[in-house]
Order: structure tokens, then sequence, then C-alpha cells
């Protein structure tokens, strides 16, 4: 299947430059500068368009080895671009999305204790590609340290930071591990691995 670029947009418009980035990539030097037009793009400020998806066979043959260019890179955009997918989407690139599992599941295993960040991003592009809703785009709040509450007894919506020292404050009372079910306690094993 041959695709139209110019038929389809990004960020700036027309995406026909898309294809032209993708073949400055060859795993030297200048690829971080191509990765950063990529992602300005292609999912600029978290949002994706038509060419985003667009990309995702692109992608997934740098992640897969076939293509030069960073396979970490490549596996981080695809799990963003295929956690904002609806699902025709997902349908359509149904093929990609099973090529990328395995490779996610083998970065995540991969990523040491001491970089935190990597495994909350990896592991979200892990949850994008097994269609997990709202953890697959929202696990990185972990990384803001800022969560948006609803108070359980009224309904009014409140931001809370964690670890600052503010005039309101709340205490966080964690969850016993034994207790959790379902996502929850999956990704509690998951992050227990990792450090344990």
């Amino acid at each position: 299947m041959t695709t139209d670029w110019a038929r389809l947009t990004h960020a700036y418009g027309s995406a026909v430059d898309t294809p032209g980035l993708f073949a400055r990539l060859d795993g030297g030097p200048g690829d971080k500068a191509v990765w950063a037009a990529l992602w300005s793009s292609l999912c600029h400020q978290g949002t994706v368009y038509d060419a985003s998806f667009a990309a995702l066979p692109l992608l997934t043959d740098i992640a897969m080895g076939r293509s030069p260019g960073g396979r970490d890179e490549a596996l981080l955009m695809a799990g963003h671009i295929v956690g904002a997918a609806r699902v025709g989407e997902r349908e359509l690139y149904a093929e990609q999305i099973a090529e990328l599992l395995p490779v996610a599941r083998e970065f995540l295993a991969g990523i040491p204790a001491d970089e935190p960040g990597d495994f909350v991003y990896h592991l979200q592009g892990l949850l994008a590609f097994e269609g997990v809703p709202f953890w697959s785009t929202e696990l990185e709040l972990l990384l803001l340290e800022e969560f948006e509450v609803e108070c359980p007894e009224c309904g009014a919506r409140w931001a809370a930071s964690v670890g600052e020292d503010d005039d309101f404050s709340i205490d966080f009372l964690a969850a016993d591990p034994a207790e959790l079910s379902g996502i929850g306690a999956r990704l509690y094993a998951l992050a227990d691995a990792l450090v344990g």
C-alpha cells in the first residue's frame, strides 16, 4: 500500500515532508535532530494526526530493526500514537501493533532501575499496544508528580502535588499491594520487579 503523504496532515500542515525525514535516519549523530522534527510534527504537544498513524509502518520497521534509526525512539513514538488510536485506527494498524507488542515487552524488561522515566514511558507504550485505556496515555502523570483528584464527598476537582509543601496539604495513603487487583496489581508488580 502506497501512502499519499501530500493528502495527510501533521502539526504544520501537509505531511509531504514526513517520508523525507524518515529517509534521513541513519543511526548517526544527526538522528537526534530528525527525531526532534518527527516528534514535533507527528506528536506535537501530545496531539497526533492522520500522518502520525500513517507513520506507524515506518516506525514499526525501525523498532523491529528492519530500517535504520533509533529502535527505542521509534517504539516510544509508536506507543504514543497507538495510545491515541480509536477503534478503527487500531484495526487498520493491527499488524504493526501486534509486531510492536513483544518488542515493547523486551525493551521494558531491559530498563535499569535507576531510569524510572524510561520505565514509565515504555510501560505506557506497552499498555497502548495492549489496548489498556487511561493508563496508556496518563501513566506519565507519575513523572509530573501532580494529579487531578475528585473529592468523594462533594465531587470537587483538585490538583494534588506530591512532595510539595503548600498551605493546603493532604496525606496520601498507600494501598496495600495485597489488596490490589486488575491493572493496579499489574502496574504494582511491574514497578516492584524493576526496583526489587
